[in-house]
């Protein structure tokens, strides 16, 4: 039985909130759980309330026997500082090659690598 870390839809139309879940991989995506883990609340109230609450101790316990959290779920645990950042790659367009440059995980822009100065360039500004 493969464990999956997943979210579980509940709240009205045009209103979602979702539950982080650690269920069977062959379950659909309300259906029959094994824990709840935490809930996620994309849009929070007026007062900007609580947007995610997460049992560290339980999440951490189920990665550690080998359960693998959805995408979303990868994302949330990486906000909360549970997982390294997920390995996110640039498309440089639409059926073509990749593009390799590394990208920010938090806002999915692409970084920008610092040019080390030429010794001619270095020199210069010596003098």
């Amino acid at each position: 039985m493969v464990v999956r870390l997943r979210l579980s839809r509940l709240g009205c139309s045009n209103k979602p909130f979702y539950r982080v879940m650690a269920a069977d991989s062959r379950s659909p995506r309300d259906g029959k759980h094994l824990e709840v883990l935490g809930y996620y609340n994309p849009l929070p109230g007026q007062d900007g309330g609580k947007r995610m609450g997460l049992n560290f101790e339980r999440v951490k316990y189920w990665l550690s026997v080998g359960a693998q959290p959805s995408e979303p779920v990868q994302r949330i645990l990486f906000r909360a500082g549970l997982l390294p950042p997920p390995p996110m790659v640039a498309m440089g367009r639409k059926g073509g090659p990749r593009d390799t440059r590394p990208v920010d995980p938090m806002t999915g822009k692409i970084l920008n690598q610092e040019k080390p100065l030429s010794d001619a360039q270095s020199n210069d500004g010596d003098q």
